[in-house]
């Protein structure tokens, strides 16, 4: 017995063992199970949530929110704009006055102005030599002192006659002959006048003379220099003083342009601004360029010196308007459009006219009313439907 009962308990142990190794494995699978079924119930509670909630729960509503691009809109109104039109040309007499040699001609003696003087009307710019015409003169003047003479002798003659005729002592005929003589020796005085006249005429016109009151802009006579008719021009005048610029403006720009407008003229080579008008608008455009001419009147100043070069900024009128800064207008082969946002946040392509532009934006003149929400910026990014947070612009 007791031998067995050593056998038993020898033999116990190893029993013991194998089941507590069978428990511990037991015990080990169970936990792995708990495990993954926690891990499933809550793969499960998610799916149900986002399912419940329609996968707009906080995290897909922030990464949505997130992806909306935010942009600066502007509701430009209405403005009344003043239009200006830039263009460049050439300053220049406005009313020049070629004069030459008018008459027989001959040596210049004397030149009595230069280049920059002020002239009246009738001064003498040169004189031509006149010896010659002098001596006729004189000669002329003599002939009509002998006409005279001829003239007093044939009216002291028929006085005479006339005091015999009454005696009878000289016939009614005789009366007639000397009335006659009378007659012609008047007529000869007259003629020897009148050729006493065009000599002197002819005298006069050898000078050259302003014919009027205006600035010297050339001088083209020398002391010792022949002239004559074909001399062609020996002084450029302007009159008054009057400068003009020669405006290039396009065709469309020509026609917003009238007679009285008031332009800024700045000629090259200063900074000082002079105020004209344009008096002249030409009624011819170039048919290769397509511009045409508008004329700006200008006062005297001696920063305004013709032949150079001055640009323009013209006044062309005003226009009621939504005004809109460079960046908010786009463009592509379809034409020139803006974005604007609607109610529900989602902008919309508008196709707009563009019209005057100005230092302070661009006139919309068609496709906007002034109160729409208008992109300012990054409209090239964006696509028509798609969704923005639209941020008003700073003042």
């Amino acid at each position: 017995m007791n031998d067995g009962t050593r056998i038993d308990t020898a033999s116990a142990q190893p029993f013991g063992t194998y089941e507590e190794t069978v428990i511990v494995e037991r015990g080990s699978r169970r936990k792995w199970w708990i495990i993954g079924g926690i891990l499933l119930a809550l793969i499960l509670l998610a799916a149900w949530l986002m399912m419940r909630s329609g996968g707009e729960g906080p995290a897909a509503g922030d990464a949505a929110a997130a992806q909306v691009p935010t942009v600066t809109v502007i509701a430009p109104g209405r403005t009344t704009v003043q239009g200006t039109i830039s263009a460049t040309g050439t300053l220049a007499a406005r009313r020049e006055l070629p004069v030459g040699s008018v008459g027989e001609g001959g040596q210049v003696v004397r030149v009595l102005v230069d280049a920059g003087d002020w002239v009246r009307q009738g001064q003498v710019l040169a004189v031509v030599d006149r010896s010659v015409q002098t001596q006729q003169a004189a000669s002329a003047a003599a002939q009509v002192q002998v006409a005279q003479a001829d003239a007093n002798l044939a009216q002291a003659n028929l006085d005479r006659a006339q005091r015999l005729v009454r005696g009878g002592f000289i016939s009614k005929a005789d009366i007639d002959r000397l009335t006659a003589t009378r007659d012609a020796a008047v007529a000869r005085v007259r003629v020897a006048r009148a050729q006493l006249g065009e000599l002197r005429a002819r005298t006069n016109r050898l000078n050259i003379l302003a014919p009027a009151p205006g600035l010297v802009l050339e001088r083209n006579a020398e002391p010792g220099q022949v002239v004559g008719a074909a001399s062609g021009v020996l002084f450029r005048i302007a009159r008054g003083g009057e400068m003009e610029l020669a405006a290039r403006v396009s065709e469309a720009d020509l026609a917003q342009l009238a007679p009285g407008v008031q332009a800024e003229v700045v000629p090259v080579g200063t900074d000082r601004t002079f105020v004209g008008t344009v008096w002249q608008l030409d009624p011819v455009i170039d048919p290769q360029s397509r511009q045409g001419t508008a004329r700006i009147a200008l006062p005297y100043n001696l920063a305004l010196r013709p032949g150079g070069f001055a640009t323009a900024t013209i006044r062309s009128g005003a226009v009621v308007a939504p005004m809109l800064p460079e960046s908010a207008i786009l463009s592509d082969e379809q034409g020139t459009y803006v974005y604007v946002v609607g109610k529900d946040s989602k902008v919309a392509r508008r196709p707009v006219k563009t019209g005057l532009v100005t230092d302070k934006g661009i006139a919309v003149v068609e496709g906007l009313s002034g109160t729409e929400r208008v992109v300012l910026r990054a409209g090239g990014f964006l696509a028509p439907g798609d969704k923005v947070n639209p941020r008003a612009a700073r003042g």
